[in-house]
């Protein structure tokens, strides 16, 4: 498997970016709703939002990597069988995926850096609070944080569900280029 996408199908870069944010995403929305939930005696009560901010930082470095990549190494072409509308809903649909992956890392950050404490990535180093003194930032980020989490998993579902349906139902190679064959 070449390393770059082609005009048909994705290189290896960008399959396992791919597949690493989407492993990152669910887990990370599993942690978070496992952690919200732990009492303050809880041998994890300080560690799972610790692990839960390096993550997600870790996240949006990958994110980064993953809007740096797309322009040096474009996406293939739609498939030649796709419609206008298909072609439209898949780039809004990716679009809003990123859009919302963003929101969430940025709230998530605003959360974190309310008090003005930078946050620690693993003790390896720290990402300074630069924007703090919002009235409420932590609940409000908060709030955000969550519902954008819920929206953000409910849509990447959605986002597996069609590519089964272009798997199955349409019996195109949608699902196989990005599985990298």
């Amino acid at each position: 498997m070449q390393l770059r996408n082609s005009s048909s199908r994705y290189g290896l870069v960008s399959v396992l970016l791919h597949w690493l944010v989407a492993l990152a995403v669910f887990g990370l929305f599993g942690l978070g709703f496992w952690m919200v939930g732990l009492d303050y005696y809880s041998n994890w009560y300080r560690r799972a939002p610790d692990l839960h901010k390096s993550i997600g930082l870790l996240l949006f470095a990958m994110m980064l990597l993953r809007l740096l990549w797309r322009v040096i190494s474009p996406a293939p072409a739609a498939l030649a069988s796709h419609d206008r509308l298909t072609r439209l809903a898949s780039k809004l649909g990716h679009g809003l995926l990123y859009v919302g992956l963003f929101a969430v890392m940025i709230s998530g950050y605003l959360i974190s850096t309310a008090d003005g404490r930078p946050i620690s990535v693993f003790g390896l180093f720290e990402v300074p609070a630069t924007l703090t003194g919002i009235p409420d930032q932590a609940d409000l980020a908060g709030l955000v944080h969550e519902y954008l989490a819920w929206g953000l998993v409910i849509f990447a579902g959605i986002h597996g569900l069609a590519a089964l349906k272009h798997h199955f139902i349409d019996r195109d190679s949608t699902l196989i280029r990005m599985l990298g064959r």
